[in-house]
């Protein structure tokens, strides 16, 4: 595969939800993180976390309630604290500014199938299919984000074998859900990628 495609990119255009707190520390930099809340066709609302650098963040004034816009990558890394998600979804900001537009919520994914297709049935009888798919970035590194396709393009993809190589098109979905810890129902939320279209690379 050509390294100069763009093999990940997410835009978001929402309101901050609360203010950057600081998250971490690496090679010398300090990352900052907050959600942004975008709002779906329908009125609901995704609470997409981001993650930035410090000196990115020094370059535009942010406050809570504002209107963001926010142009990076999607990236997963494994939680290995033993509290919350293992798999921890976040955008990594490259760009940061006000904006006043209609609200943004878009990914592109060119990445490999790395676990094989699950399709099921939801309780409604409408068909999905739940991906895994691993998306290159340098140094040897890849993101693992999970997806999911519905109705005939679940059934089409379903038949796909792992190792086959995607491009998507989609937006970053926040899910609730109810796990049992300790005997106790607790809610999370879960992150995603609800897919609009997507086809075998070439």
């Amino acid at each position: 595969m050509d390294e100069n495609i763009s093999r990940n990119s997410a835009q978001l255009c929402g309101v901050l939800a609360a203010a950057p707190e600081f998250s971490h520390s690496g090679r010398g930099e300090s990352f900052y993180t907050f959600p942004v809340e975008v709002s779906r066709l329908s009125g609901a609302k995704d609470r997409v976390n981001v993650i930035a650098r410090d000196e990115l963040l020094e370059s535009v004034e942010l406050n809570q309630g504002e209107k963001i816009f926010i142009s990076g990558e999607l990236r997963s890394f494994n939680n290995k604290s033993g509290e919350g998600a293992k798999l921890v979804i976040t955008v990594f900001a490259k760009e940061i500014s006000l904006c006043d537009s209609e609200d943004i919520n878009e990914v592109h994914l060119i990445g490999t199938l790395c676990k094989t297709p699950n399709l099921r049935t939801t309780p409604m009888g409408r068909d999905i299919c739940d991906l895994m798919l691993a998306v290159n970035r340098r140094y040897g590194r890849s993101d693992y984000l999970p997806c999911i396709t519905w109705g005939l393009k679940a059934r089409r993809v379903s038949d796909w074998d792992t190792g086959t190589v995607v491009e998507l098109y989609g937006r970053i979905q926040s899910r609730s859900y109810i796990k049992i810890v300790g005997g106790d129902a607790v809610e999370k939320t879960a992150f995603e990628v609800s897919v609009t279209e997507i086809d075998e690379f070439t």
